[in-house]
């Protein structure tokens, strides 16, 4: 990149911005071109600075990082959060809502700082702890995820007590084939019989 990455730094503690903006303004390749204490202001000042990369607080009053995130994901930039929470509440749905990268305070001005020029090369940045958080919740998604298509259909229709039968008339399928749907749903779920899929069903309100 040619012209500086411009960043703007959004935390709702003056002194953390500060002591960011007198960082980052050192930086060849770095310029802040905004601040905001929340994000409602974060808001405004992307639309007013068009940044290149957003470092995001979370916890901040009339606006949180979340919601922040949510709307400024629409836009060009890539947002780094930058906090000092780990928790599961502010991890994944900050990243849901369309976060780039997932950054702790402890971290260095030039961890920083390299997060930022990663992002705008799209590479995304995760501290150790965040990315051993997000590993062990993909791999612990519902059992259902793993179904196919028609076997989360005819899951559903376990659910609300149709037969073999009832279920290959809705999905205009022969019973043998739903037999081997049944057959397959009760093995990825490690499941013993269609009382418990019909269950399954219920206990992940998928029915």
């Amino acid at each position: 990149m040619d012209r500086k990455i411009k960043v703007l730094v959004v935390d709702d503690h003056e002194m953390v911005r500060m002591g960011l903006v007198t960082y980052l303004n050192v930086e060849d390749d770095i310029e802040v071109a905004g601040e905001a204490g929340d994000g409602e202001e974060a808001i405004k000042a992307a639309a007013k600075f068009d940044p290149d990369v957003i470092l995001m607080d979370l916890l901040m009053e009339k606006m949180n990082g979340i919601e922040a995130t949510k709307v400024l994901s629409k836009s060009r930039a890539k947002i780094i959060v930058l906090t000092s929470y780990l928790d599961d509440e502010m991890l994944f749905p900050v990243m849901e809502a369309g976060a780039f990268s997932y950054l702790l305070k402890t971290s260095t001005a030039d961890e920083i700082a390299s997060a930022i020029r990663k992002a705008v090369k799209e590479e995304p940045t995760f501290q150790g702890q965040v990315t051993q958080k997000m590993f062990r919740h993909m791999n612990n998604k519902p059992k259902h995820e793993e179904l196919t298509k028609r076997e989360k259909e005819v899951l559903c229709l376990i659910g609300q007590g149709k037969s073999n039968k009832e279920i290959g008339e809705e999905l205009f399928i022969g019973i043998k084939t739903v037999k081997t749907h049944v057959s397959h749903i009760l093995a990825k779920l490690e499941l013993e019989d269609r009382t418990q899929a019909a269950i399954y069903a219920h206990k992940h309100h998928l029915v």
